[in-house]
């Protein structure tokens, strides 16, 4: 904090340059920070429209980090962030919390294998029993003689708790499964090893890996926006009641055409203006 903070409030009144460096007025330099805290997914998305909104507003800054969605959503609810980023909606324990959501935009979760593996497309029934561990060889599913091995991601990953709740509908994971905390660990995992399977948001699948086809429909833009393919979810931000100040300005910004159209989609996700209109 500047060092002129500690002059008196009553100085405020009749020393306007102490005004201006301490902060004693009420466009302090805490008012024109935006602090981003959640999902991994979203961390593209909030770090480019973050500098991006910067530029157009250079008195302000936006601090953007991804701990995971349950980590955004506990932080905006305690007051250590303005926006809680979720790939995922509430649970029933968070509903109380007093939080409000603003859609910002769809994805898909691909499923994905190595980019070698000859099986194309699976039933979202072959899908939930590979993942909650009941079928562990890919010969039972028309691929070769080899043990499948399952990635999953950690509890407080949105995108898990999405697939959770879409796919396995109140299976549990496979045990068995390796844990992982982040998208990028799970696509390099399965890029690198011919029986693994996976699951990431749509927006980073890259060559490295092939998203097969769940229920003969591919992941793909056209086919969530669709409503075709059956893997798809909303991302959020979270705020405690409307988002107001210099939050409600960079929500804005996330929300207009420009980002929707540029930065949403040149991230691989679907614009919320999309479906909105």
């Amino acid at each position: 904090m500047h060092r002129l903070m500690r002059i008196p409030a009553t100085l405020c009144a009749v020393a306007v340059t102490a005004v201006a460096l301490s902060g004693c007025g009420s466009d302090s330099r805490e008012e024109r920070q935006v602090t981003v805290t959640g999902s991994t997914t979203i961390l593209p998305i909030a770090e480019i429209a973050g500098e991006e909104f910067e530029e157009a507003n250079p008195d302000y800054e936006v601090f953007v980090s991804g701990l995971g969605s349950s980590a955004g959503i506990e932080s905006v609810s305690s007051g250590s962030s303005d926006i809680g980023s979720s790939s995922r909606e509430l649970k029933d324990e968070e509903l109380d919390l007093g939080l409000v959501d603003t859609p910002i935009a769809y994805d898909a979760i691909a499923v994905i294998v190595h980019r070698d593996n000859p099986v194309d497309g699976l039933t979202s029934d072959e899908i939930r029993s590979v993942f909650s561990g009941e079928v562990t060889n890919w010969s039972e599913l028309g691929g070769p003689d080899l043990e499948i091995g399952v990635v999953n991601r950690d509890e407080a990953s949105g995108t898990r708790e999405a697939f959770s709740r879409i796919v396995l509908d109140g299976d549990r994971f496979d045990p068995a499964a390796a844990i992982l905390p982040g998208t990028g660990q799970v696509r390099s995992v399965v890029a690198n090893s011919v029986g693994a399977i996976g699951y990431i948001s749509l927006g980073f699948v890259t060559p490295e890996v092939k998203a097969v086809e769940v229920d003969g429909v591919a992941a793909t833009r056209a086919n969530v926006i669709g409503d075709t393919y059956p893997v798809r979810r909303v991302l959020h931000f979270f705020t405690v009641g409307p988002p107001v100040g210099a939050a409600a300005e960079y929500v804005d910004y996330v929300l207009s055409s420009d980002v929707q159209e540029g930065v949403v989609s040149d991230a691989g996700f679907i614009p919320y203006v999309v479906e909105r209109d």
